[in-house]
């Protein structure tokens, strides 16, 4: 039997954790995050819900034009791939590739996708008032677009 899309990114990425066999729909913890690998319609989609908080929704939709020029995520608002209707809604992003995709192109998925992730998560963090620290010991400087 062939692999899924999944199991071949979980390797591609040298994913720890055991991946069923089979599997079309799995969640995978990376870097403090819990992103959904989901295949539908011949394509394997990651997605991470930045908040589910709807109030933020206006500032988050003012980054959306100008990353969409650097990256390939996709802020989107409402119910992920493979969420069931009674789930409630959420800002997420997602980005996907064909499931045909090779071990170079799911690797560059994951890398490309958790980039984007970082990048939204502090976003979110400080709209919602909780700004992450700086590391001990550092000085940070954050430009904002």
């Amino acid at each position: 039997m062939a692999k899924t899309a999944i199991e071949r990114l979980a390797e591609a990425i040298g994913y720890p954790d055991r991946v069923p066999a089979g599997v079309t729909s799995f969640l995978l913890r990376a870097d403090g995050a819990e992103l959904l690998a989901e295949e539908a319609d011949g394509r394997l989609f990651l997605q991470y819900v930045l908040t589910e908080e709807e109030a933020l929704l206006p500032s988050l939709a003012t980054y959306a034009a100008g990353r969409m020029l650097k990256e390939d995520a996709t802020l989107a608002y409402g119910r992920m791939v493979g969420k069931s209707s009674a789930e409630a809604s959420s800002a997420f992003l997602w980005q996907s590739v064909p499931v045909s995709a090779d071990a170079r192109d799911l690797l560059r998925l994951f890398e490309t996708f958790m980039d984007s992730c970082d990048w939204w998560r502090a976003r979110t963090e400080a709209l919602a008032g909780h700004e992450p620290a700086p590391a001990a010991g550092s000085e940070t400087m954050m430009i904002r677009p």
